[in-house]
């Protein structure tokens, strides 16, 4: 695996953590989501949505069950929500309580503390979303997500959305095949969008009246599924998780591949998430239902919530 000046990334392994246990995989049987987006498989759980808390417990969403757990710094795990629902990404809305990307009923939101679940954004001028995926806050509590569905290079139509915090939604692309992950640059001026069946992350410069201007493709990768979650680190470089390889990229401001993490159970590495103030990350290998960890160059750029305001 070469970079386009030649030189070779670093290639290291990203290790098991912890798995699903036991007791949450006896409910296995066809699901509505596995028929569309996994062949029919007949599957026990597909994690998703990486998050950590300030105490350094980590949240994840089980897409085709309706579930969201929490998982202790000691590995234990515990159900928070089962739902009916497909959650994927999150972040943290206010102090407890949860945004969920919700693939079958739009923007939903959870208390930790009560295990509600309720509605944020089911629909867009009385349309319904897509199938929405992934979504990140900026520093003033503006929410950014996608709204994927079933798009891809045969209809790229995938969207890209900004919910401000007066409640006005912003389109921002209605172009994209298949935008998953998403997250902004440490000044917030580009917002990166994973296309995944486009197989690149793409770079979409912010303009001071809101709009976006002169989108490129910023990275392209290959395989049979291209780049997932994104996250960004301190020093501004952009990791991504592309399931189609079963690693974890971490590119440089010119998109050069430094640093490489392979996956040692499995290639669907969905999405990641870095450690609170450390240089450490985590990702999901979602066919195994496992979270893996590795070791990073630096800490993880910050992560705003819904009520951060600067």
């Amino acid at each position: 695996m070469m970079n386009f000046l030649g030189n070779s990334p670093m290639v290291t392994t990203a290790r098991v953590w912890t798995r699903l246990p036991d007791e949450f995989r006896d409910n296995a049987q066809p699901t509505a989501w596995a028929d569309a987006n996994r062949a029919g498989e007949v599957i026990d759980s597909f994690l998703e949505g990486p998050l950590f808390d300030d105490h350094g417990n980590l949240y994840v969403t089980d897409i085709p069950y309706g579930r969201v757990f929490k998982i202790t710094p000691q590995a234990h795990w515990e159900l928070i929500a089962h739902y009916d629902g497909e959650p994927n990404g999150m972040k943290w809305l206010s102090p407890g309580v949860l945004v969920i990307a919700d693939y079958q009923n739009g923007l939903m939101q959870l208390d930790v503390k009560t295990q509600t679940v309720s509605p944020l954004l089911k629909r867009r001028q009385s349309e319904s979303f897509r199938g929405i995926n992934d979504l990140t806050f900026d520093s003033h509590g503006n929410l950014y997500f996608t709204d994927q569905g079933q798009t891809g290079l045969h209809d790229p139509t995938g969207r890209v959305y900004r919910l401000r915090t007066d409640g006005q939604l912003d389109l921002l692309l209605a172009n994209v095949p298949s935008p998953n992950g998403l997250v902004l640059s440490p000044d917030e001026r580009v917002l990166y969008v994973a296309a995944t069946r486009g197989n690149e992350v793409w770079r979409a410069p912010l303009m001071s009246d809101g709009s976006v201007s002169k989108v490129g493709r910023f990275f392209s990768s290959h395989g049979p599924m291209g780049p997932d979650g994104l996250a960004m680190d301190v020093e501004g470089h952009l990791m991504v998780a592309n399931p189609g390889l079963g690693c974890i990229w971490r590119l440089n401001e010119r998109a050069e591949p430094t640093e490489v993490w392979r996956s040692e159970a499995g290639h669907a590495l969905t999405n990641l998430a870095f450690s609170p103030n450390t240089p450490c990350a985590v990702a999901t290998e979602s066919a195994s239902a496992s979270i893996l960890r590795f070791d990073t160059p630096c800490a993880g750029a910050p992560v705003y919530t819904g009520s951060t305001a600067h």
